[in-house]
């Protein structure tokens, strides 16, 4: 049958970690679907995957945008009639960096633009695709976070993250992990699990070149929690598999 196969969206999939964790779980067997802002870039990403021998499938999704969700959803249950993984991965960070201490000078347009897309878009989008990951056998959504979210941590003395207090981008990831426990705990007698997870200091646009971390290994532990099986954890924040970062 056609829809045997595991299907997974992952937003924001047209390069780095989001682009990684598709061919990952594409090389795993799982049928992807990757998405974008614009159908170009999309259909671009998906070929390039289909190059490798992977199914995959593109997606135009600007994850702010209620028409586009809705239409990504109907697609997947008239093409698929379930969605097995979820993959949140779409966000923004601060257009100037992570470094900085003012809390007080974070600009009210600062924090509606990436509370819009790192966490309100993030709700939206998993509250639309819900009823297709019920008709999955084991749904997995998948929330990418960032230790920069971890209350615990950036309250510690001296905290080992102190340096970067960029407020707006990491109180939209701590919200992120609130929605998380709460979906989780919501969902504990169902078929799906959720969880967030921090895939490390990663060499992409926002963690710069400075960062330890390949973007291959970057998109490991999202690809790992996907494809847990029935004794999948759920509400955990996870970094690397079997190692939980404190909330």
């Amino acid at each position: 049958m056609a829809n045997e196969k595991k299907v997974a969206l992952v937003t924001g999939s047209n390069r780095g970690i989001g682009f990684e964790t598709a061919r990952q779980l594409g090389q795993q067997g799982v049928r992807v679907i990757v998405t974008a802002r614009t159908e170009r870039a999309a259909a671009d990403a998906a070929s390039k995957l289909r190059s490798e021998g992977i199914e995959a499938e593109a997606l135009a999704l600007d994850v702010t945008k209620a028409a586009d969700r809705a239409v990504a959803a109907k697609f997947i249950e008239s093409r698929y009639g379930k969605l097995d993984i979820l993959v949140n991965n779409a966000g923004v960070g601060p257009a100037d960096g992570l470094i900085g201490l003012r809390a007080s000078e974070s600009t009210e347009e600062e924090l509606q633009s990436i509370f819009n897309i790192n966490l309100f878009s993030l709700v939206a989008l998993t509250r639309e695709f819900l009823p297709l990951l019920k008709k999955s056998e084991a749904g997995r959504i998948v929330n990418l976070a960032s230790i920069l979210g971890s209350l615990t941590l950036q309250a510690m003395d001296p905290s080992p993250i102190a340096p970067l207090r960029k407020f707006a981008y990491n109180a939209s990831k701590a919200a992120v992990n609130v929605f998380t426990i709460h979906l989780a705990a919501e969902l504990k007698d169902t078929n799906i699990t959720v969880n967030s997870v921090h895939p490390g200091w990663v060499k992409t646009v926002l963690g710069s070149d400075a960062a330890p971390m390949s973007v291959p290994d970057g998109a490991k532990t999202t690809v790992t929690v996907a494809l847990l099986g029935s004794d999948s954890p759920s509400g955990r924040f996870i970094h690397e598999i079997n190692k939980e970062l404190p909330w």
